[in-house]
């Protein structure tokens, strides 16, 4: 699964390319035609860090908390256009550089540049592969960013994002997920964006919400031959994702977009979600388009009903089972806290003729409703699934990071005027720490606790 290129630049894990250091914009397909109408030209100046950043005062740790990142995604979504986008956000640049420089990979160079998409003033990230890359298998990069010198929410999300990828991939190609290879440049490309966007993610600590996924027919030409739009990992990494036809006959959501938007979003809206904006990022893809700029948009804002009410509406969604296994109905919640229900629960019950069976339950948004009910009926075995609206108070959160004996552990600390704030250590990241440690849990969670309390 190597690497082509395409209008968004360098994001799609199919083709072996190595003239990686020209323009993009392949004639690869025949596809080509009408994308370069005037007003919708990308043009992308020469890279200048500094220029490209100082429109926008950089965003602080953290400042995504009790806010919505939203992706608008009407031209689609690549790797690169998500790092540019988050930069021209306010995410500082360094923070890309930094997690990817953890990796240790060498023979690239890394360019942010001003870039217009039309009219529309926006940020064009690329990655300039200068020496010759490995194969590399999939087993070897979660490797790589598994012993990288990585904050742990950047590690865990880039580790998620690109199990979903190679995942895809290992289903399209029919081999096993330690076998996916990905091809010398298209290794370093994917790599570098899943990383890079995985630290911008994290940095900002938002939650996000994205519009559906517009996709492109027709064909692309690749290293495997010719392959049919969407392309086939892509539409694998969206399952559970709505898509919509954009019309257009050429590739917009590539594979490594796909796994970023599909693992990162809570839910979906085709309406202009509830916000107060508060910045808007851009960023540039490569190739023209015949109709709309070619940019992903994202914009951080306060969500109107937090902005006006403590209560928030929900919905419980259950399902009644009589003949699912123990080891079935933990499959099932776990995918069902995957697909984006912020909790999920089994409670038995005795149904009818005396049956022993389980109730199995989720809390979501309202908007995730749909895709978490689709999962519910998918994962179990019930022929259907009630849906009910609830609300409840919450305290406001927000995570931080402490500096102990077994290295750095995050926390989640729960404020409001509800008594004293709730302070609880991350129990994963404990677990590895004293797993690397050789001591009980309880003795890292206790020095993540102490720390806390050093610091305030």
């Amino acid at each position: 699964m190597g690497k082509h290129h395409h209008h968004h630049g360098h994001d799609h894990d199919h083709h072996d390319h190595h003239d990686h250091d020209h323009d993009h914009d392949h004639d690869h397909h025949h596809h080509d035609h009408g994308h370069h109408q005037h007003g919708h030209d990308v043009v992308i100046q020469a890279p200048d860090t500094a220029l490209a950043e100082k429109h926008r005062s950089a965003l602080e740790r953290g400042a995504g908390r009790n806010k919505v990142l939203f992706f608008d995604m009407e031209s689609g979504i690549a790797g690169d256009m998500t790092i540019a986008a988050l930069v021209d956000l306010g995410v500082p640049f360094s923070i890309v550089e930094e997690a990817v420089r953890a990796l240790g990979l060498s023979g690239y160079a890394l360019e942010l540049a001003r870039a217009s998409a039309g009219a529309i003033g926006a940020s064009h990230f690329d990655v300039k592969v200068q020496a010759d890359q490995p194969h590399r298998h999939y087993r070897d990069i979660d490797a790589m960013i598994a012993r990288a010198p990585l904050d742990p929410p950047t590690k865990a999300l880039a580790q998620k994002i690109f199990l979903k990828l190679a995942e895809a991939e290992a289903e399209v190609h029919r081999t096993s997920l330690a076998e996916v290879a990905f091809h010398e440049v298209g290794a370093v490309d994917s790599i570098v964006d899943v990383v890079g966007a995985a630290a911008c993610l994290s940095f900002l600590e938002a939650r996000v919400i994205a519009t559906p996924a517009p996709l492109g027919r027709g064909h692309v030409h690749c290293a495997h031959g010719t392959l049919p739009l969407p392309a086939p990992a892509a539409l694998l990494c969206l399952r559970g994702v709505p898509t919509v036809d954009s019309g257009l006959d050429v590739e917009l959501v590539t594979p490594t977009g796909a796994a970023i938007v599909a693992t990162v979003a809570e839910s979906f809206t085709a309406r202009w979600p509830g916000l107060v904006t508060e910045r808007v990022g851009w960023g540039a893809g490569t190739r023209s388009l015949a109709d709309r700029p070619n940019a992903l948009r994202v914009v951080l804002g306060t969500p109107l009903a937090e902005s006006q009410s403590k209560e928030h509406e929900y919905v419980v969604l259950e399902a009644n089972v009589d003949d699912m296994t123990g080891e079935l109905a933990g499959h099932a919640l776990s995918v069902l806290l995957e697909s984006g229900a912020i909790d999920a629960w089994a409670a038995p019950v005795t149904m009818k003729k005396g049956r022993p069976g389980l109730v199995l339950s989720a809390l979501c948004r309202t908007e995730a409703a749909e895709r978490v009910s689709e999962v519910l009926l998918r994962e179990t075995s019930s022929l259907g699934a009630r849906r009910y609206a609830v609300t409840r108070s919450e305290r406001p959160r927000h995570m931080v990071e402490v500096e102990t004996a077994f290295g750095k552990l995050p926390l989640k600390v729960a404020e409001g005027p509800y008594g004293p704030a709730q302070v609880k250590p991350e129990f994963d990241a404990c677990a590895k720490a004293a797993r690397a440690a050789g001591v009980p849990v309880r003795e890292v969670i206790a020095a993540a606790l102490a720390a806390y309390r050093a610091r305030s």
